[in-house]
């Protein structure tokens, strides 16, 4: 297309960003060109955003950042088939190698050479980006774009919540920002029987309890420890979902979760965390699972399936719409918790 457009740029190695004029970017035979509709703040931006010790270890300004969006295909390169100009779309942000051990194993969400949009590569806080066509996920087209680029975070819930049956069971979701609060809506619409939400930010409590949550546990307020025991008669929690990153948090999971029972972890703690491996994972036979993004693709079809069976309402989880040039309001309400999802609308 070649031209300029308007861009959020993390222009140098420290704190902040840049609404810039960058040029539109150039697509290969098998990329397509999107026209970014709606994009949304990930904590992977905020991180990045803040400049701290995972940000500056990993990324290298300048550059565009953001990869949660959708948009409208305007340009596909001569080798794609399946997307055509006009789809709305997102797209699976982990673009992977296809060869390595963990891809021929039908387990690329952990490829060995995975490269991400918005961190190894230009992203989408602007007006168009560049996507792998094999990256593209077609959205409905009764799927509203503030919405339709929540899927991306929201399959981070499933995959966490969903790792393995939850029906009839008992869940704790640890750390209640904007993912969070998708596992506590995935948990409660698939049927687990008990859903608590813990955090010290009362705002953000008080989103849970309007995405379903049961229990709402502030561990400033209450002894987590002593309220898990009095409301499982002492046997733990069947499966704890970590959000949160806090390390004491996270301890505090290991030790209320039940014996047999599951420790799915989304959470990238800054620094290393203490855990009694061999009374709190050992002796209780717990499970165990790190969570890197989404199955590709069987958690997209499920995130799909759950909004088209309106089984979940993400209308409720997006607590503020603004233009891209309101980046700073945006990434401010991040940082201080005061919001659910923050999502920019490029239309």
């Amino acid at each position: 297309m070649g031209g300029k457009m308007k861009a959020l740029v993390k222009d140098k190695r420290g704190f902040g960003a840049v609404l810039a004029e960058v040029d539109i970017p150039s697509i290969a035979d098998d990329e397509v060109l999107i026209k970014v509709k709606a994009t949304s703040i990930c904590g992977t931006d905020v991180h990045i955003y803040k400049w701290d010790k995972w940000a500056s270890s990993r990324v290298n300004p300048p550059y565009v950042f953001g990869h949660e969006f959708s948009g409208e295909v305007v340009q596909v390169g001569q080798n794609v088939a399946g997307v055509q100009i006009g789809d709305s779309v997102s797209a699976e942000t982990h673009i992977v190698c296809g060869r390595c051990m963990q891809c021929l194993l039908g387990n690329a969400h952990i490829c060995q050479k995975t490269k991400i949009i918005g961190v190894d590569r230009m992203g989408c806080f602007a007006e168009y980006v560049a996507v792998p066509a094999q990256n593209i996920w077609k959205n409905p087209n009764h799927l509203s774009h503030d919405v339709a680029c929540l899927q991306e975070p929201l399959g981070n819930a499933v995959h966490t919540v969903l790792n393995d049956s939850i029906a009839g069971k008992s869940v704790l979701v640890i750390g209640c920002g904007p993912i969070g609060l998708m596992a506590v809506a995935v948990a409660k619409a698939s049927g687990a029987s008990l859903v608590i939400a813990m955090d010290v930010n009362e705002y953000r409590l008080s989103l849970a309890k309007d995405l379903g949550t049961h229990i709402v546990l502030n561990p400033l307020e209450q002894d987590p420890l002593e309220v898990i025991n009095k409301l499982t008669s002492g046997n733990g929690i069947d499966v704890v979902c970590e959000m949160s990153g806090q390390p004491t948090a996270m301890n505090q999971g290991f030790k209320m979760v039940a014996n047999g029972g599951r420790v799915s972890i989304l959470s990238l703690p800054t620094t290393p965390v203490s855990i009694d491996v061999t009374n709190d994972i050992v002796f209780k036979g717990v499970t165990v699972q790190g969570i890197t993004g989404r199955k590709m693709f069987s958690t997209w079809y499920t995130v799909s399936n759950l909004l088209a069976g309106n089984q979940l309402n993400m209308n409720e989880l997006i607590t503020h719409r603004l233009p891209l040039e309101d980046y700073e309001k945006g990434f401010e309400l991040m940082m201080e918790g005061k919001c659910g999802k923050v999502v920019f609308i490029l239309e």
